[in-house]
């Protein structure tokens, strides 16, 4: 009886498993479509690996983005996420719990700051720092109420809400969803000038948005000493210097902080992403006592926005961070990337060249922006065992965790360099 009712489980277990091509079906049908998705079904995932409904196992060469640097599933922070939610998933802000400030404390000793305002997601935290941005500059630097401007790089990704595709310059996020917010000034990335200029010519700026690196844009790295010079700017201009590391940091490109490569630190430091790794919606503004407290109450908010569950996630993720040396694993493995994809460009004719800081790197394919080259060699990386995607329509970006080991790097590296060797002309 009980061997019969195993087998009757297997059975359902089998018949309720989707196909790759019935799950992509249910999607385009019953969901919206505003993702391109390269066309594989994860179903699982462990460490460096993800494997599709089919078994197939495949190489992460993405990481959600940078949400997954700790690895898929990493054993600490599945646990305390487990743990806290059969303890207590949400109280709102309403009440106190008992996690919140324990990670509030952790977060901002682990990042240097005075304090934390959490939120979820990547452009709520973006948000949230507009917003302490605006108040700080009416009640302390005295700007006249409403004429507080925000400087912005070109180029930029930042997330997709109203507001900041309102100083996006990309036509796919904004068409069509007019009127845009006013209050941005756009200036050329990795340009002194262009900030001086705009510093010297506006008695109302109050802050400068920048993403350390530009990943969205293609993995955009800038000249070296730009951004301790623009923090120097700031800082002359009474403005503050606002870092969006929702991507960059927490390990990825080789410090815990893109910044720290220049030994920057921002006024206010966004982040996101890893902050959970992977496993939960966690994102957090840090700043100071005398820039993050104009928020009073009432002035901000999240029902999610500091739950114990994310508290508890968060603590595991940085953890893992600290723990395991991912800043200096990547690094290492970083250059070595660099090091071995370059010697293969050097001969090659799909591939200009490999840019990036530590495991957040991007190859430029040798073809325009409107070819589908990148595509058609991402979907050759995906039956080649490894995943990745195109950005900007000939940028391949490529992103691991960080938990990557030097073996598993360099069999990645044969898998790209194979790969690319099809694409020869």
């Amino acid at each position: 009886m009980v061997i019969l009712l195993i087998k009757n489980k297997i059975k359902m277990a089998v018949l309720d498993q989707l196909t790759s091509q019935e799950a992509i079906d249910l999607e385009n049908k019953y969901g919206a479509h505003n993702y391109h998705p390269l066309p594989v079904v994860l179903n699982r995932g462990e460490g460096v690996y993800v494997w599709d409904v089919e078994g197939k196992k495949y190489y992460d060469f993405l990481s959600a983005y940078s949400a997954v640097n700790q690895g898929h599933c990493h054993p600490k922070i599945v646990d305390a996420m487990t743990k806290q939610a059969q303890t207590l998933s949400l109280t709102s802000r309403a009440f106190y719990n008992d996690v919140l400030g324990k990670y509030e404390k952790f977060a901002s000793e682990y990042f240097n700051f005075d304090k934390l305002l959490p939120m979820n997601t990547g452009a709520e935290a973006v948000e949230t720092a507009l917003k302490i941005c605006r108040k700080w500059a009416y009640e302390v630097k005295g700007i006249a109420e409403n004429k507080a401007e925000i400087i912005v790089c070109e180029n930029n990704f930042h997330g997709r809400t109203t507001t900041i595709i309102s100083f996006s310059n990309d036509p796919v996020a904004r068409k069509n969803f007019g009127p845009y917010t006013d209050g941005f000034i756009k200036i050329e990335y990795d340009n002194l000038q262009a900030l001086e200029s705009a510093l010297e010519n506006n008695k109302n700026v109050a802050g400068f948005l920048v993403e350390p690196i530009q990943g969205e844009a293609g993995v955009y790295v800038p000249t070296d000493g730009y951004l301790s010079q623009a923090k120097a700017l700031c800082e002359k201009h009474n403005v503050l210097f606002i870092a969006d590391e929702v991507q960059t940091g927490i390990a990825r490109t080789g410090q815990l902080l893109a910044v720290n490569h220049e030994n920057v630190k921002p006024d206010v430091l966004i982040l996101g992403k890893a902050l959970s790794g992977g496993a939960y919606p966690v994102s957090a503004v840090l700043a100071d006592d005398a820039i993050m407290n104009v928020i009073k109450p009432g002035n901000h908010g999240s029902t999610f926005g500091g739950n114990p569950i994310a508290a508890a996630v968060a603590i595991a993720a940085l953890e893992v961070v600290r723990d395991e040396d991912l800043a200096n694993n990547a690094e290492t493995l970083g250059q070595l990337f660099r090091s071995e994809l370059s010697k293969f460009i050097e001969t090659s004719t799909i591939a200009n060249l490999v840019r990036g800081k530590g495991l957040l790197n991007a190859v430029v394919i040798n073809d325009d922006e409107d070819s589908d080259t990148a595509w058609n060699i991402c979907m050759a990386l995906r039956d080649n065992g490894l995943l990745a995607k195109p950005t900007h329509g000939n940028i391949i970006r490529f992103a691991p965790p960080l938990v990557i080991t030097k073996e598993q790097l360099l069999d990645c590296v044969s898998i790209i360099t194979k790969t690319l060797k099809e694409f020869e002309v």
